[in-house]
């Protein structure tokens, strides 16, 4: 097994997902081509997550103190809609 790391998705394995996705989008079968309009839009949602978490992240980091703690619940709650209410 490889390390945590390996296992997270970086840019080249989202990219390799989308072009999997735009492939797979224009194969003939209904099924295949659903299968890869659905890996598109989990690869669209990935991406708008990475821009609200590094936006969220930027905002925590230039606010003051007080403030930044203010704002991490935030971020979990606008965050807990689309992963689920686990706390994992």
């Amino acid at each position: 097994m490889g390390t945590e790391q390996q296992k997270r998705l970086d840019e080249a394995k989202i990219e390799t997902l989308r072009i999997w996705g735009d492939g797979l989008s224009g194969d003939p079968r209904d099924e295949v081509r659903a299968a890869g309009r659905a890996i598109t839009l989990l690869v669209d949602e990935i991406e708008r997550l990475n821009v609200d978490l590094w936006n969220e992240r930027a905002h925590i980091k230039f606010a003051e103190p007080s403030a930044a703690a203010d704002r991490e619940p935030t971020l979990q709650r606008a965050l807990q809609p689309r992963f689920g209410s686990s706390g994992a």
